[in-house]
């Protein structure tokens, strides 16, 4: 079954506004941060409920926190990683457009734990309704007093600043959105140092994702027992999964982690669209490995992922059914890569342009002997060799299928058509 946290409340119309997100128990938790906790408890809550972040790393949000330096003398920043720009996901977008003093309760309980006094959400800037959504919600959260001056009347202050992003999926990397926050252009910045102790203005920075701060009011009302009592030891609370692809309900489902990957795919997608047989699954979002039918049963956590060699990653599931070229798949991904990279690192800007180049071909029909051993080399010296993980996420899904479907890429190779020949034929 759903187990609905984030999205409890996610089909009423009247959340959007301030006074329906009141009535359904919205601001108490900020409060109750505000009047009966300092900064440090909010963390140590937080870090207890083993809250991990939800925008791909899995990196726990309350060690993240401690991070930043106490007592520095430079202002600290916590911003909303809003610029959800995966293949395959748009569960942050549903919760700005539906439930968006969600978002913004929960980037004011992070900004009091760790010290910050000036937030930002910074969206991407194709998402027309969150956008308005989210300057809507922040017009009423100042109008009645959740941010602004003297909070509660606890003497907190709090500035939240909606940004909209710079129409590039390198945005959504921490550090590329924060040199775009400072109108640089989009770019990855190299590690250490880390946006904890140098990100914007170089100050102390954290940036978590929206489904990552929307779960921080659940877990400060609640307690940490109550969230772990959810999930897995290791993966503990719950996850929205974004289905797409070939199946016949694809939607946002929130589902306890550890949930078997075939609930969501037969239960609640209501299996393969056109009676057609599964063929992959992608589990989350494009950049990560694809998985086989034989792994329909794979439960959905960090860890049990990682064992049948994939990710969570944003949880965005792809399904792919029999009468799709998987070859088509990977030509459609890489493309995107390429004209995504900043171009920044040498082996991204390059590589992914090659990748698109013989990937190309062999899906036209005009591949050659030794194209996928180019492939395969031209991966291996991308892959780790990148400052943000875009090289990474063009190459593993193009190295997941050269292991599972070899025979589909030889095909094409060898016949000049595709395999699959009922539905994708060479012109």
């Amino acid at each position: 079954m759903e187990k609905r946290v984030l999205f409890k409340h996610i089909d009423d119309p009247e959340q959007v506004t301030v006074k329906g997100y009141v009535s359904n128990g919205g601001y108490r938790a900020w409060e109750k941060a505000l009047k009966s906790m300092k900064p440090a408890d909010v963390i140590d809550e937080v870090k207890r409920s083993g809250l991990r972040g939800r925008g791909g790393a899995g990196f726990p949000a309350g060690l993240k926190w401690s991070f930043v330096p106490k007592g520095s003398p430079r202002p600290s920043y916590l911003i909303c990683n809003a610029d959800e720009s995966e293949p395959g996901t748009c569960k942050d977008r549903e919760l700005m457009e539906c439930d968006p003093h969600g978002v913004i309760e929960g980037i004011a309980i992070a900004a009091y734990a760790i010290g910050s006094h000036i937030s930002f959400i910074y969206i991407r800037g194709e998402f027309g309704g969150p956008i308005r959504a989210m300057e809507r919600a922040i017009e009423e959260a100042y109008a009645k007093g959740y941010l602004g001056r003297n909070i509660f009347g606890s003497g907190y202050d709090l500035e939240l600043i909606a940004h909209t992003g710079g129409g590039a999926y390198i945005c959504g990397e921490e550090t590329a959105l924060l040199n775009s926050l400072e109108g640089e252009r989009g770019m990855s910045r190299i590690r250490p140092p880390f946006p904890a102790v140098e990100g914007l203005y170089a100050c102390p920075t954290v940036v978590n994702n929206v489904e990552t701060l929307s779960t921080v009011p659940h877990i400060i009302n609640n307690g940490a027992a109550w969230y772990t009592s959810m999930g897995t030891e290791k993966s503990p609370g719950t996850k929205i999964f974004s289905l797409s692809g070939h199946v016949n309900k694809p939607a946002n489902y929130e589902l306890e982690l550890g949930t078997p990957l075939s609930y969501l795919i037969n239960d609640l997608g209501g299996g393969i669209s056109g009676g057609h047989r599964l063929k992959a699954i992608i589990p989350g979002g494009s950049s990560t490995p694809f998985l086989l039918p034989g792994q329909i049963e794979t439960p959905l956590d960090y860890e049990s992922l990682t064992e049948a060699g994939s990710m969570l990653g944003s949880g965005g599931v792809i399904v792919v059914h029999d009468k799709t070229c998987i070859v088509w798949v990977i030509e459609r991904l890489i493309h995107f890569y390429r004209h995504e990279s900043c171009g920044k690192c040498t082996p991204c800007r390059e590589g992914t342009g090659w990748l698109e180049q013989l990937i190309s071909r062999i899906e036209r029909g005009e591949g050659t002997p030794g194209d996928l051993e180019k492939i395969d080399s031209i991966c291996d010296n991308i892959m780790g060799r990148t400052i943000c993980p875009l090289g990474d996420a063009a190459v593993m899904p193009i190295q997941s299928t050269l292991r599972l479907f070899r025979d589909e890429w030889q095909y094409h190779i060898d016949h000049k058509s595709c395999l699959v020949k009922s539905e994708f034929e060479f012109a």
